[in-house]
């Protein structure tokens, strides 16, 4: 790879997953960049979420012995 880094990268950005060696032992993998996909979603896919899935119907009575209670800091 020293001496061909250009080729490398090339391969790379054309799809290539290429993997490094050190002594004839692969060390790592050289893929591709693809980018992190966020882990928000718009407020507008949250609602369509919710309305498809609906809430837990035994929601409110799972929650009824703390609901309005108050919290004791430690």
């Amino acid at each position: 790879m020293r001496n061909h880094t250009a080729q490398v990268v090339a391969a790379v950005r054309a799809g290539e997953r290429l993997s490094l060696t050190v002594n004839r032992a692969p060390v790592a993998d050289i893929v591709p960049h693809k980018p992190a996909a966020s882990p928000w979603v718009a407020s507008t896919k949250l609602r369509e979420i919710v309305a498809e899935a609906g809430a837990d119907p035994e929601l409110l009575e799972d929650l009824s012995p703390v609901r309005g209670a108050l919290i004791d800091e430690p």
